[in-house]
């Protein structure tokens, strides 16, 4: 599956560690909100299921500063750690000494950056999302994310993401065929009668 963005405006905070040191925590995602109207030419609202995050893989991920992988600031099981509860997908980063880490750290207590995003993807399972028809003027759809595969990073960012919202071709086409359905659907059923009504004159002319 192609890889999907989010963003969310969310407090990052900040704190000593006992250790030493800073640390960044927020969330990264959240269950059950609403985003805001996503997409361009197909609109879409969306939300993550509670259990969303079961089974995804998540061993591998980093922290980053907009989805850079230049630019990282943390990595899980050396100084970053992730916890699933019933807002969501938490995170705690020990920041390094590093520029960036430094840049980040003084932008976030300046109230410069206050936005997680996160990067994933979705297994290639038709269950793995929903997309409902909306009548809401300007959506189109709504769609919830039920299972998740892949998290590959979380990113304090500056730009929200939902500017450019990627969506996976696959879940596009199941959206299409919700819209298309109805009207393949009276097509089909066009040709029936067009079909049933020759016959008949052709009964008559025999």
């Amino acid at each position: 599956m192609d890889k999907e963005i989010r963003t969310i405006q969310t407090a990052v905070e900040t704190r000593e560690a006992e250790s030493g040191g800073n640390v960044i925590e927020g969330y990264a995602l959240k269950f059950n909100t609403r985003s805001q109207v996503l997409g361009v030419f197909t609109t879409f609202v969306e939300t993550l299921d509670r259990n969303c995050l079961n089974g995804a893989d998540m061993r591998s991920t980093v922290a980053t500063f907009n989805h850079d992988q230049s630019q990282i600031i943390g990595r899980v099981d050396a100084n970053m750690t992730l916890n699933i509860d019933d807002v969501g997908l938490r995170f705690a980063i020990t920041m390094p000494d590093t520029t960036i880490a430094h840049d980040v750290l003084e932008n976030i207590r300046a109230g410069i950056l206050n936005k997680c995003s996160f990067a994933f993807t979705l297994p290639d399972d038709d269950s793995a999302d929903d997309w409902q028809k909306s009548d809401e003027e300007g959506i189109d759809y709504v769609r919830t994310i039920r299972k998740i595969d892949h998290l590959y990073d979380v990113s304090v960012v500056t730009t929200p993401a939902y500017l450019d919202t990627t969506v996976g071709a696959r879940s596009l086409e199941r959206a299409k065929q919700i819209k298309e359905g109805p009207l393949i659907e009276a097509r089909s059923q066009k040709r029936k009668d067009l079909l049933k009504k020759l016959n008949i004159l052709e009964a008559i002319d025999y």
